[in-house]
């Protein structure tokens, strides 16, 4: 039951914040045309929880190698240089996740110190910006399934 649910960690969590999403949106849609009078707070969420779907999403991709790619002239290389390829992808993938983590950590962290909080619900603007250093480590380690996976298949 946990592997199960560690290995679709993005679709369970996703779903749910997706079904919060179009909750708010429902509520403010029958708020604005039915009582005439829109929530001001349902923007915030749904944009902020927007940002942790798309992380997730990414994650998910990562999970699953099936990101947009270019595989014509990929294709065309020998096994040593596709082998080369993948290990350099790879490792910009890393590095650009863990520049991502720390950056977003950075940032939750002044946050956290200046006590910047949201126009609408005025809560801690944190909240929403730990979703960059908390999917990061998250896409991080699915890199490294993804790729274990790949070199223990030898599918390059």
């Amino acid at each position: 039951m946990l592997q199960k649910i560690c290995d679709h960690f993005e679709e369970i969590v996703g779903s749910i914040v997706l079904m919060i999403m179009a909750v708010v949106t429902f509520v403010n849609v029958v708020t604005r045309y039915v009582i005439i009078y829109p929530l001001a707070f349902t923007e915030e969420v749904t944009v902020s929880l927007f940002v942790w779907l798309v992380l997730m999403g990414a994650s998910m991709g990562f999970r699953r190698n099936s990101h947009l790619a270019m595989n014509f002239f990929y294709n065309l290389l020998p096994i040593s240089l596709k082998k080369a390829c993948f290990y350099i992808s790879t490792g910009l993938c890393i590095i650009f996740f863990i520049l991502l983590a720390w950056l977003g950590g950075v940032q939750v962290m002044d946050e956290i110190e200046l006590g910047v909080t949201s126009d609408a619900l005025a809560i801690s603007a944190a909240w929403y910006s730990s979703a960059v250093p908390v999917f990061s480590v998250v896409i991080i380690i699915r890199i490294l399934q993804a790729s274990r996976k790949i070199l223990r298949e030898r599918a390059f």
